[in-house]
């Protein structure tokens, strides 16, 4: 089988091209060793070809855990090339990787990309038989999205391609190459030795260590470099980085036409006004509430109601219940198949109408390049406060489920903003918290609309006040670290893009609910059902009330200090999805559960309920993806303790403000109010002690 490895910038099309390639002839799993999703898939026109889809990387000279996946893939697998998928629109940019690439030694055949919107700028064209004269590889214009001459690209990976080729730089520099070169003989494959010299120019630590020189190679490599840079009096890495450019520069004369530089795109015309300093906040605020309107109080909820209301309120329990009378099954056993797991897995499938909603609004965000700007706004108001726009990347991810958006804070460098952004990541709402936001927001607020988006709002809010808390501590002393951004130009959604990141998303949410809040449902209904004997009794007399019971005192004041949300809490540690399915199984769900949530719980205890479980410890799931990122027991307790603190100072200030407000406030809730504010005031006023700082560097942000 032949293999090639698809490598390219993010957002230069990568991925659109990779289901082009492969459509439905793909897997999904992780690296080997490391937890970086990995997707590999045959050409649809010839299983025998095999496309492995890299991570998105700018540089073959990694930091974080996507380069070193990248770069140890192409250097220690045997490819038979590589697709260098190249952003038209950026050519400068994207030729910087490409160079690296072919110092590589393996094969390279240029896919250049988003050729469709390069036309459409009409400012700017590129002669391509000229480019791949130059570079002396093949190269491909394609529009991976319209499935453009991507049949030619395929012809092109089917026919022989030559050795590889290699860019010369200034014969100064390529002499000291030629010397490390000779170092090298017999440590690694022919081809690699010119990647390797150039490593070692750099002064790549892990390369010299790799390599094992005697201190007499040591002093010999040393000295070549020492000499260039006498030369070129400049640093070794810096030499590199330049003469790379010069090569660029020389390939951008000579291939690419500019009628005219100052020509504005219809992306800028949108950014003057999406990035505005002033408006792109609002528009934010707008889009975001636009997003959750149509998810929960419009489209969405239109389809969860039926769900909830006919399929799993009528039809499916009367059918299951009808049929198990008529076969005769024991009642206790009918107990847990209608009220436990049909109760319980039919009050989170009934809110999958409105899950996908907000899947398809964030996908056609993503797809059309609003969520890169986002990112970009979002660092301004980070950077204010002592937080890295990097962090905010992890809690776009977050959105969706809060394991993988842990996992994206591997790209951080800097330590210190990784561990932070670790901690507060989770605050962000995702798709099993959204289960809590549509039963809040629909029970006590059917016809508010700014309910659930105030929720996204407030996770943001936590990650900001948390910033200016926790950079005033030693544990996150120091600068954070610089953000730098891609920002695509906008684009119509693909359909089959869009579709394709709705059925991932919500296929993982169904898969969810089938496993382990089957699973939880079993549990709840049997501890609500049964007493320390193992009787069958009335949920009065249940263990879980007794449970319940123990804790609930700990959130009266929150508001709703009773069993039933005390046990929805613990079992929402599982999963957050249980929160809502524990209320159905207490409760008894059907058609008035509405009603009995209302005439339990104040609007405002509701609303109190909800914060609690968007800011406090998330799942089980996403705890054990804490603890393997930090590697530390410690520093995952000291994240689980101030995520749920911050949670339920957030909930007693909203209860109690709202008693204050009504004149229903007691003497202790006053001064637990008054408290709870207090902390958190001198958390955000108490002044930076200096000392703490590092270093006084500025702050740098280059947006590409």
């Amino acid at each position: 089988m032949s293999t090639f490895a698809l490598v390219g910038n993010p957002n230069s099309g990568k991925t659109t091209l990779f289901n082009a390639l492969t459509g439905s002839n793909q897997h999904i799993g992780n690296w080997p060793g490391v937890t970086v999703e990995r997707k590999a898939g045959s050409l649809k026109q010839d299983s025998g070809v095999e496309i492995q889809d890299l991570p998105g990387i700018y540089s073959m000279s990694p930091y974080s855990s996507e380069e070193i996946v990248t770069r140890n893939y192409i250097l220690e697998t045997r490819l038979d090339g590589i697709i260098d998928v190249v952003d038209a629109t950026n050519l400068e940019r994207n030729l910087y990787l490409t160079l690296q690439l072919m110092e590589t030694g393996v094969p390279v055949v240029m896919a250049l990309n988003m050729m469709d919107l390069l036309d459409k700028q009409k400012n700017r064209s590129i002669n391509i038989k000229k480019l791949a004269y130059i570079l002396d590889i093949p190269v491909v214009s394609i529009s991976a999205l319209k499935k453009d001459n991507v049949e030619k690209l395929v012809t092109q990976l089917h026919s022989e391609i030559k050795g590889y080729a290699t860019p010369q730089y200034d014969p100064r520099l390529e002499s000291a190459i030629e010397m490390l070169q000779k170092k090298l003989v017999g440590k690694v494959p022919d081809n690699q030795a010119r990647w390797f010299a150039i490593k070692l120019f750099e002064r790549d630590e892990n390369i010299l260590a790799e390599m094992r020189f005697s201190d007499t190679q040591l002093k010999d490599i040393n000295n070549i470099i020492k000499m260039a840079e006498r030369i070129f009096d400049d640093d070794s890495d810096s030499i590199i980085v330049n003469a790379r450019y010069d090569y660029i520069a020389r390939i951008i004369n000579m291939s690419v036409i500019d009628n005219d530089d100052f020509t504005m795109s219809m992306s800028d015309r949108i950014d003057r006004i999406v990035t505005n300093r002033w408006l792109a906040l609002p528009i934010f605020v707008v889009i975001m509430w636009a997003v959750y309107y149509l998810s929960i109080q419009t489209i969405g909820t239109i389809g969860s109601d039926w769900v909830n209301d006919v399929v799993f309120g009528n039809w499916v329990p009367n059918s299951v219940t009808n049929f198990l009378e008529f076969i005769k099954v024991q009642p206790w056993l009918i107990g847990l198949i209608v009220d436990g797991i049909i109760g319980g897995v039919g009050a989170i499938l009934g809110f999958v109408p409105q899950i996908l909603m907000l899947f398809l609004c964030l996908s056609i965000l993503e797809d059309c390049g609003y969520m890169a700007r986002i990112a970009f706004v979002m660092d301004r108001v980070f950077h204010r406060f002592n937080l890295s726009g990097k962090s905010f990347i992890p809690m776009l991810i977050s959105t969706g489920c809060g394991v993988p958006g842990i996992m994206a804070t591997r790209t951080i460098e800097n330590e210190s903003d990784r561990k932070m952004t670790i901690m507060l990541t989770t605050f962000m709402p995702c798709s099993a918290k959204l289960t809590v936001i549509a039963l809040v927001s629909g029970t006590f607020f059917p016809h508010n609309s700014w309910v659930a988006p105030t929720s996204y709002f407030m996770g943001i809010m936590a990650v900001i006040f948390s910033g200016i808390f926790l950079k005033k501590t030693k544990m996150f002393k120091g600068d954070h670290s610089p953000f730098v951004m891609e920002l695509p130009a906008y684009h119509l959604p693909r359909l089959d893009n869009t579709w394709r990141g709705v059925w991932s998303r919500g296929s993982m949410f169904i898969k969810k609910a089938g496993t382990i809040i089957f699973l939880s449902c079993v549990g709840i209904w049997f501890l609500s059902s049964f007493n320390f004997k193992m009787q069958m009794v009335d949920q009065n007399q249940s263990i879980l009330r007794y449970m319940g019971m123990v804790i609930a005192p700990i959130f009266a004041p929150l508001g709703f200090g009773d069993w039933h949300a005390a046990v929805a809490v613990i079992a929402g540690l599982i999963a957050k999805e249980n929160c809502v399915t524990t209320f159905h199984i207490t409760f008894g769900g059907g058609a008035g559960f509405a009603n009995t949530l209302r005439a339990a719980y104040a609007p405002m205890a509701g609303f109190a309920f909800l914060v609690f479980n968007l800011l406090c410890a998330p799942c089980f799931a996403s705890i054990g993806t804490m603890y393997k990122e930090f590697g530390d027991t410690k520093w995952t307790l000291r994240a689980i303790g101030y995520q749920t603190l911050i949670a339920y100072m957030a909930a007693l200030i909203v209860y109690q403000t709202s008693l204050l407000v009504t004149g229903a406030i007691s003497v202790i809730g006053a001064i637990e109010l008054f408290t709870a504010v207090a902390v958190i005031v001198y958390g955000l006023f108490i002044k930076r002690d200096k000392s703490l700082d590092d270093n006084n560097l500025v702050y740098q942000k280059e947006v590409i």
